[in-house]
């Protein structure tokens, strides 16, 4: 807390507010966004005040930082980015501060009292001599002690806040700092603030280094390298590396530290020692859970390989012959093969690209073992995978997070090895997006003597999160595979299929090129409308998904614009903005929130992350439904049900006009859009292009510059991921 006299001005200086809270209008528990009065100083007149200030009370003289702004509902408002909280100085300050009943055991009543009696130098004696309290009338020892109590309580935390923010941590995590540490946050910070970064959940390496820094931490501390270290490796998880090559983690972290790389070598060899990095192989690093996940993977599949089947005794070859009778068709030799192994052996993997025939092995597969009444458990990484898989083959299927059963309260899954799933086979399917954390708790579910059976195109995009469990169990050798080759479904040259596969050749040729929307042919399934530049990449995009699309295949057709980069003009951001404007131009705004996004009514939106109370996870999509101002809440409606989201948990959710590739992997949808500019050249690969192209059933129009067509055919780098799961099953399978 400080104490201020007057300041300059009326403080509207276009940056800084400095006056009264007069009236808190609306307040957010949970995010702390308020909407307040304030009455600036040597002014009689409040203005309007917003953002996120947690704790203030009326009565508080607050020194605002921020911006004015225009809201087109409610006119100009102050709007704060970060506060200090100040004592009042005044007596009419002081008079409000504690009428507003902030100190506990001061109401209205006891407030007018107190400073009848001590004036302006009310809250001096409440600090510093609160045994005078007991001069005002109806004021005995122990009220007084519970008032100075209360008041030393307060004034701890809102220290702890000041602290913070001079530190640069934002409102809204110092107050998840303090609900964790108390008044010891600022202790905690102070002594360990990398240990607090890994303990709470938003304050990461870069703001506890900041903090850490400035505190005095030597650049070369222990705990600063340590940290560092971890950070980097961390880093590189997300771009969906498992293992670390020495010289290229120390190299990446001695840049982002500044620091010399022979200190950091001498720190690998502790954090060794400590195990909190796991030497995969001589030179080659892992983080502890990353390293018992793929260890995971390779313990249970090389159980299940070895394991006695327990399906019921079936005549393979008769029922191969049996369901190519009841499919009605002859199956190629690659296709009868995958049935053999996936019925002759616990463990076996079915890959293969659009037209290739998968569906129809897995629909024959199920019609097999389900009329020797074994149990089949047919399951997806995405709900619209699962979806489809049950469509096609006509049997119940479900994600992974529902079949395994995630329980919030214990931190995991309710089935793993000691609490099996229960089934004679599991067919996976799209288990091109398994990551190596996903693929571990599924493989321990599975029981002994159970098959299992992975689909997936090995040639899409690898997992959103870090590995490539697919890649690594074809490339090992030792896990029993076929892949599909030979395309079935293809009705001419300008079809996706075709298409798909000439991109996997190298084959530069883009499908057919229209000039203008003018010249679409809705009748080819896959078309590239030119448009080199971005502006008008965006501007294509946006005219084809309010007109075009909805004139060629009717106004309720479902389509999904896919893009490479989040940013740029045809990037994610920008597109979301552009079509929320035509797609949805009078959607009723919903509550504020912490969203960077602001959502409308009837926007399409995707969840971003996995919520396990909700029984939502990353990447389903969904659409704002409508909002209960009363109860804070914005309810969303997804394929099967209708999920309420309070103002905090916005951050989950997306806008999904527009989403990446990586987003859109496991679905499928009727019409694609697909903006490809050179300006999206980072981020231009054959499998980026591939995976996009084939997740449209009836239509693609890719929109922009045949030069970056090429590019991303030509750029075949995007499947690289460094892992060390092919060797453990290497080990494992002998």
């Amino acid at each position: 807390m400080e104490r201020t006299g007057a300041g300059a001005g009326d403080g509207r200086d276009g940056s800084m507010l400095r006056g009264v809270l007069e009236r808190i209008v609306y307040y957010n528990e949970t995010t702390h966004y308020c909407v307040g009065e304030l009455r600036p100083e040597k002014s009689r007149e409040t203005v309007s005040v917003v953002g996120a200030l947690p704790g203030v009370q009326c009565g508080e003289t607050l020194e605002l930082h921020g911006q004015w702004t225009t809201h087109r509902e409610y006119g100009r408002q102050f709007k704060a980015e970060r506060f200090r909280s100040m004592l009042p100085a005044t007596v009419y300050g002081i008079r409000k501060y504690l009428g507003s009943g902030l100190v506990p055991g001061i109401g209205k009543t006891y407030a007018e009292k107190i400073v009848d009696r001590f004036g302006g130098g009310t809250l001096r004696v409440i600090d510093e001599d609160s045994g005078r309290l007991r001069e005002v009338e109806g004021i005995g020892p122990k009220r007084a002690a519970e008032i100075k109590k209360a008041w030393d309580a307060q004034r701890s935390e809102r220290e702890v806040m000041v602290f913070l923010q001079q530190h640069g941590v934002s409102a809204s995590l110092a107050k998840r700092l303090i609900d964790r540490y108390g008044a010891g946050a600022q202790t905690m910070l102070r002594n360990h603030p990398y240990e607090v970064a890994r303990a709470v959940p938003g304050i990461g390496f870069k703001t506890a280094d900041r903090i850490a820094l400035n505190l005095g931490f030597a650049n070369d501390s222990p705990e600063r390298l340590d940290a560092g270290l971890v950070f980097t490796l961390r880093s590189m998880e997300d771009d969906g590396h498992t293992a670390f090559p020495r010289e290229e983690g120390i190299a990446a972290a001695a840049t982002l530290l500044e620091c010399d790389p022979s200190r950091l070598a001498e720190r690998i060899a502790a954090l060794l020692e400590d195990k909190s990095l796991i030497e995969a192989e001589p030179g080659l690093y892992q983080l502890p859970a990353t390293a018992r996940a793929e260890t995971t993977i390779a313990e249970h599949i090389n159980r299940l390989a070895r394991g006695r089947s327990r399906l019921p005794p079936i005549k393979v070859d008769a029922a191969v012959e049996w369901a190519q009778q009841r499919a009605g068709i002859g199956f190629a030799p690659e296709q009868a093969e995958a049935v053999r192994r996936a019925l002759a052996g616990n463990l076996s993997i079915l890959t293969g690209g659009p037209g290739t025939g998968k569906t129809t092995i897995l629909r024959s597969l199920v019609a097999i073992l389900t009329a020797k009444k074994a149990r089949v458990v047919l399951a997806a990484p995405t709900g619209r995978a699962a979806r489809r898989m049950s469509e096609s083959c006509r049997h119940p299927a479900s994600t992974l997070h529902r079949l395994l059963k995630f329980d919030p309260a214990a931190g995991g899954f309710v089935h793993d090895a000691a609490n099996p799933l229960k089934g004679d086979c599991f067919i996976i399917d799209e288990a091109s997006m398994l990551d190596t954390r996903m693929a571990a708790a599924l493989v321990q579910a599975v029981p002994g003597g159970a098959h299992l059976i992975l689909v997936g195109d090995a040639d899409q995009l690898p997992s959103v999160a870090a590995g490539n469990v697919l890649h690594d169990a074809l490339a090992s050798g030792r896990v029993p595979s076929t892949a599909l080759t030979r395309i079935f479904r293809q009705d001419e040259d300008s079809s996706i299929v075709a298409v798909a596969h000439r991109i996997l050749a190298g084959d530069t040729r883009t499908p057919p090129l229209a000039r203008s929307p003018d010249e679409l042919d809705p009748r080819r399934d896959i078309q590239m409308l030119a448009a080199p530049q971005p502006d008008a990449s965006l501007d294509a995009v946006r005219d084809l998904c309010s007109h075009a699309i909805p004139a060629f295949f009717g106004k309720d057709t479902e389509f999904q614009v896919l893009a490479p980069m989040h940013r740029g003009v045809a990037g994610i951001a920008n597109l979301n903005q552009t079509l929320q404007q035509a797609l949805n131009p009078h959607g009723t705004p919903v509550m504020a929130g912490r969203a960077a996004f602001l959502f409308r009514v009837g926007d399409r939106v995707l969840q971003n992350r996995n919520n396990y109370e909700k029984g939502v996870f990353n990447g389903d999509l969904g659409r704002i439904a409508g909002q209960d101002v009363a109860n804070e809440e914005i309810h969303v409606q997804f394929e099967s049900e209708r999920i309420a989201y309070k103002l905090d948990e916005l951050s989950e959710l997306i806008p999904a006009y527009a989403v990446t590739v990586h987003k859109a992997q496991g679905s499928e949808f009727p019409v694609v859009v697909l903006p490809l500019v050179r300006a999206h050249f980072l981020l231009l690969q054959r499998n980026l292009l591939y995976t996009a192209i084939t997740r449209a059933r009836r239509k693609v129009i890719l929109v922009g510059d045949p030069a970056a067509y090429a590019m991303a055919v030509r750029n075949t780098s995007g499947n690289e991921r460094r892992t060390d799961l092919r060797n453990k099953l290497s080990l494992a399978l002998g």
